[in-house]
């Protein structure tokens, strides 16, 4: 105070005042002089660095998942174009729209030729409300935040899109590429595909046993970005591209496929059964060129990426089919000739259990091949006095029963084989006949193709090849293939399966092709647990003197009960389509029957 009256004194007031101002304003540019040094000289590089942060944006390109093929190239499953529409609401809450005039028609904004009538986050969601089906309300309420990113609309099509883009909303509203996976043939193989997520990653079936092929790696870009959001031109400062997943080709041939997929369900329908299974596989190779069942199951709904293919999953216990493989690892131990003779009655009794044939009869005199003719239990129990527990053991395991087909497909139940130190005294006679332990339908027919493949045994496989985004195809790898019975051995099993077939000629003869086969039909579970339920089973090989196929079909609690007389003539139906597609000839006459009866 006593400066201030003395500077008053000295000069007045008013120059007083003067002075405190340019004091003042001195403190305030000599603050200034401070700072721009800092920032020009001092920290020039980090300032600069901030600038430029606030300036760039980086955004993830997505890649393509890659398709799912059939063997003929057939798509099954791809990723097609769509875009997820993008608000930003701070732009939004901006915007003022422009009136259209005779003079201005282009870069304007309407809605039916009338001006919009407001501004803002409304104004924009009344332009947009029509084109994504949304009520205005709701985007304006969506475009009323602090958000620059507003996912207003995901997997929008091209043509929503294009029209979006002739909205002249700049970046309150963009599109940014997306995509969505489309299954071509609705419920054919539903299950078996699968579906994927919504992080684009599959799951259930092909889709989620491949994922690891089938995603791509994303790329990104990043940019520099003016004061409306929107990228400025020619300022990338780095991109990295994108690479596609790789296409996924199947064994399965999509035309064999759709039709065992009818034929199984008309059979379900025709035998009243609770669902159905069929597979069909190349003898020669393993390769499984169908793989249906009855369910109708979109492929890529939320039921198909929960639940596991029946054909897959679905185990139970094969019945007669087990006794071809019991025989042949007598015939292959020496233990027996086919044209052994035996005298059959319909029961007999051993360790004081109680067994008998599926039908009551007199005492027969079969040979073994009449004994599988005729399914007879009791006969395989009477040829079997000399078969171990080990080996009874030994050659269902070597047929591939109770393990898993090496595919890797989701969910696939291996069923079950308890080794012989677990089997009691009527297990041990019953598994002769394919009691007592359990598989399933990929196991039947490999098995079943063993015999077919003079007494070898393919790894099969669903994946034929892969090819990557350059177009580099690779053929799947597959497990070695391994012998289970000598040549001789699966010559005469065919053989005898082949008067099985002729024995149910009426119900499944193809016509100019011979086949050779086995039916079963075996209790299973029903809903209360006890064993109500059956399941009728019909494996065939054709032709049978130049084996091409295996076909399985497997019926649930049909009306008929016996598998030749219910899921034998559905074999039939997908055989004689199988002989017309692949223009397969005519079988020989057959002259070398193993005699059935003696």
């Amino acid at each position: 105070m006593r400066l201030w009256k003395r500077l008053v004194n000295a000069i007045g007031e008013f120059g007083a005042r003067s002075v405190l101002v340019m004091l003042v304003f001195a403190m305030v540019a000599s603050t200034c002089i401070v700072r721009l040094v800092d920032v020009q000289l001092v920290n020039a590089k980090t300032y600069a660095q901030a600038a430029a942060d606030t300036r760039t944006a980086s955004m993830t390109i997505k890649a393509n998942r890659g398709k799912i093929e059939d063997t003929n190239g057939t798509v099954l499953a791809q990723s097609v174009e769509r875009y997820d529409i993008i608000g930003d609401a701070i732009l939004a809450q901006q915007f003022k729209p422009v009136n259209c005039t005779a003079k201005k028609t282009k870069n304007c904004h309407s809605i039916n030729g009338k001006p919009v009538g407001t501004t803002g986050a409304a104004a924009v969601a009344r332009l947009i409300s029509g084109l994504l089906g949304i009520d205005a309300k709701t985007l304006g309420a969506q475009l009323s935040t602090t958000s620059r990113y507003v996912v207003l609309k995901k997997n929008v099509s091209p043509e929503v899109k294009r029209k979006l883009d002739k909205l002249n909303l700049g970046w309150c509203v963009y599109a940014r590429l997306s995509s969505v996976r489309e299954y071509s043939n609705g419920t054919l193989m539903g299950s078996l595909l699968g579906g994927v997520n919504g992080q684009n990653t599959g799951v259930g079936g092909i889709e989620q046993m491949e994922n690891k092929v089938l995603t791509g790696t994303d790329g990104s870009v990043t940019y520099q970005v003016g004061g409306g959001g929107q990228m400025i031109p020619g300022t990338q400062i780095d991109k990295k591209d994108e690479v596609d997943g790789s296409d996924v080709k199947l064994t399965i041939d999509a035309d064999v496929d759709w039709y065992v997929k009818k034929a199984l369900t008309d059979g379900v329908n025709q035998f009243h059964a609770d669902w159905g299974i069929a597979v069909v596989q190349d003898v020669k190779t393993g390769a499984i060129l169908a793989l249906e069942d009855s369910d109708q199951i979109e492929a890529g709904s939320a039921e198909a990426m929960q639940r596991a293919s029946r054909a897959v999953a679905e185990t139970f216990e094969p019945g007669s089919v087990g006794k071809v493989f019991s025989m042949a690892g007598m015939l292959q131990l020496g233990l027996h000739k086919m044209t052994d003779q035996f005298s059959v009655p319909s029961t007999i009794t051993v360790d004081g259990q109680d067994y008998k044939d599926s039908h009551e009869h007199g005492t027969s005199n079969w040979t073994l091949a009449g004994i599988l003719q005729q399914s007879s239990n009791v006969g395989m129990i009477m040829a079997a006095d000399k078969y171990t527990n080990e080996e009874r053991y030994e050659f269902i395991k070597k047929f591939g029963i109770g393990q898993a087909s090496g595919m890797n497909l989701p969910a696939e139940s291996s069923g079950w084989l308890w080794s012989p130190s677990s089997w009691d005294g009527r297990t041990r006679n019953t598994v002769l006949f394919g009691q007592g332990y359990s598989t399933n339908a990929l196991q039947i027919t490999n098995a079943i193709a063993v015999i077919a493949n003079k007494g070898v045994k393919n790894q099969q496989y669903i994946i034929k090849s892969v090819t990557d985004a350059e177009g580099h195809t690779t053929t799947a790898k597959h497990g070695e293939a391994t012998r289970v019975v000598d040549e001789s051995v699966a010559a005469q099993m065919l053989n005898a399966m082949e008067s099985v077939g002729e024995y149910y000629k009426n119900e499944t003869g193809i016509p100019g092709y011979r086949i050779a086969a086995k039916t079963s039909t075996a209790q299973v579970p029903g809903a209360s647990g006890a064993l109500t339920s059956i399941v009728a089973d019909w494996v065939g090989v054709l032709p049978a003197d130049n084996p091409r196929f295996v076909v399985t079909v497997i019926l649930k609690d049909p009306e008929g009960t016996f598998g030749g007389m219910t899921a034998g003539p559905v074999f039939k139906t997908i055989g004689e389509f199988l002989m017309q597609k692949y223009q397969v000839p005519a079988s020989a006459p057959r002259t070398d029957a193993i005699p059935v009866t003696w």
